[in-house]
């Protein structure tokens, strides 16, 4: 896994950004569009390639040594807000954890920015308000959206701070926080102090791009195009589901209900096990609802990785409950160990993103297979495809081939886009495509158009052709297919002894294809 090459936005952004950084030292990609992000990850990728050299092996072992740090800050967040124990079981699963797992070797700044959290939120709670306040910078300074966790709890001190009530001061003061010498004004300037070296970083980029929040589609799909009502009720039950159930961590929080409402605490000479202290799981429970809520609003694609700095909150309260109602707690966390696990290999007959299990590695391999035989093939053809392979056969330093391949790109193999790739077909003579989107097997929700709709309006959903299908379509014949648990790749020649006959073949194809629901 080490060795693969690189995988979907990996590709698309991150690794030509930190490419850009090595040759040319600009923190500004200009070898793909500027999305804005801070480049904290780029630069340390692009520092390990200058030290040791540019291939993926590198890159994925300078991203598990952040997966490292980060699981380090999800120790010492468990360790201080609970016991050893609580800490590394909680390490053991978030390590465990599908997408955690998936994530550690990718370089992408998700897992980063959530392990700097970590850390910080360590040293909050240990009342290191200026260690705290540096930590949430750099933060930031990996990921746009860390900024939610300090913004979160400065807007919580400031409620706090205007509680009078004896009665409701538990929620908000902690041990440490009485001890401070730092009253709550500071504390709270202090967790908005890192919005200034993001605010920097923006004020950077509108200089060198004339953009704020990076080119004017990347803002139209991730903000503009998500101010719905009924989108955001849609994404707001999707990313409550990820912070709760999906990939088999409803087998932890469903454990963690049942021993809560059925089991006393458990004893241990003669007192009770303590558990986190209402204040801590409430700076938790705010963290995760903020970014529940700012994820389902913003965020044109709903991915699990977004959710990365918050599910390890979930899963330290998750274990210390078991920990300390449950007598069997440590067969409880093995058995919940092994299900994190076999979600590995196992793909969900739910729609989900392949890089959040082992289901990416397949994606590779099918695209190493395909664009191998593309490249040994036809190295001179024009090929029709869509994006990632777009880039993966256009930029051999991504891994894929040795030398570039003229490409006509279309978004994606639903029924539209291959009739009106059919019209250009003296464009191209080859065709590469794939599974765009992970196909689950037939579900109950599969029958519901009104689903379907909102999947389709909202959420960017469409289903691919078969490659039978767009054969018949493009006047071509397929030489090369393979598929891997419900994923596909397949190379089409196209026939241009057949143009003439190009209408009646496309209505007759159109005419004969069955509705998808």
């Amino acid at each position: 896994m080490l060795h693969l090459p690189y995988f979907w936005d990996e590709g698309g952004y991150y690794i030509p950004a930190a490419r850009d950084i090595l040759l040319t030292g600009s923190l500004i990609p200009h070898s793909t569009v500027s999305n804005a992000h801070p480049p904290l990850v780029m630069a340390w990728l692009a520092l390990w390639w200058k030290v040791i050299g540019y291939t993926p092996l590198v890159t994925r072992t300078a991203m598990l040594i952040l997966a490292a740090f980060s699981l380090s800050g999800v120790f010492r967040l468990a360790e201080r807000v609970s016991n050893t124990n609580v800490a590394i079981a909680s390490t053991l699963l978030t390590a465990l954890y599908p997408v955690f797992f998936a994530q550690s070797s990718l370089a992408q700044v998700d897992l980063a920015a959530a392990g700097l959290t970590f850390w910080a939120l360590s040293a909050y709670v240990e009342g290191q308000w200026v260690v705290a306040g540096l930590w949430f910078a750099l933060a930031a300074l990996t990921k746009e959206t860390a900024i939610l966790t300090p913004v979160a709890l400065a807007s919580w001190e400031t409620v706090g701070m205007l509680v009078q009530r004896n009665s409701l001061r538990k929620l908000w003061m902690h041990a440490d926080f009485r001890a401070s010498a730092i009253t709550s004004l500071p504390r709270i300037a202090l967790l908005l102090l890192p919005a200034l070296p993001l605010a920097l970083w923006y004020a950077f980029h509108y200089s060198r791009t004339g953009y704020v929040f990076g080119n004017p589609e990347f803002f139209r799909y991730n903000v503009a195009a998500t101010l719905s009502l009924t989108r955001f009720l849609l994404a707001l039950a999707i990313r409550l589901w990820q912070v709760t159930g999906y990939l088999h961590l409803w087998v932890l929080t469903l454990a963690t209900l049942v021993v809560m409402e059925t089991l006393p605490p458990q004893q241990d000479d003669g007192s009770e096990r303590a558990r986190i202290s209402i204040s801590i799981q409430m700076i938790f429970y705010v963290v995760t609802v903020a970014y529940v809520v700012a994820m389902a609003l913003i965020g044109g694609a709903v991915l699990a990785r977004y959710m990365l700095p918050v599910v390890p909150l979930v899963i330290i309260l998750s274990v210390s409950t078991l920990w300390r109602r449950l007598k069997l707690w440590r067969a409880t966390i093995t058995f919940i160990a092994l299900a994190f696990v076999l979600a590995w290999f196992w793909n969900p007959h739910y729609g989900f993103s392949p890089e959040d299990n082992l289901a990416y590695r397949g994606h590779i391999v099918l695209h190493e297979d395909g664009e191998r035989f593309l490249e040994a093939r036809y190295p001179m053809a024009r090929v029709l495809t869509a994006w990632p392979a777009s880039d993966e056969i256009a930029r051999p330093w991504l891994g894929y081939i040795t030398r570039p391949m003229r490409v006509v790109r279309i978004e994606d193999f639903s029924m539209d886009e291959v009739l009106s790739a059919a019209e250009l077909r003296s464009n191209y003579e080859v065709a590469l495509i794939f599974s765009t989107k992970y196909e689950p097997g037939p579900a109950l929700w599969d029958r519901w158009r009104w689903w379907t709709k909102m999947k389709t309006r909202f959420f960017g959903f469409h289903r691919d052709l078969p490659p039978p299908a767009v054969a018949q379509i493009l006047a071509g014949r397929i030489v090369f297919s393979e598929q891997r648990k419900g994923q596909w790749i397949a190379v089409i020649e196209i026939d241009q002894s057949k143009m003439e006959n190009a209408e009646a073949r496309i209505a007759n194809a159109a005419s004969r294809m069955k509705p998808a629901f």
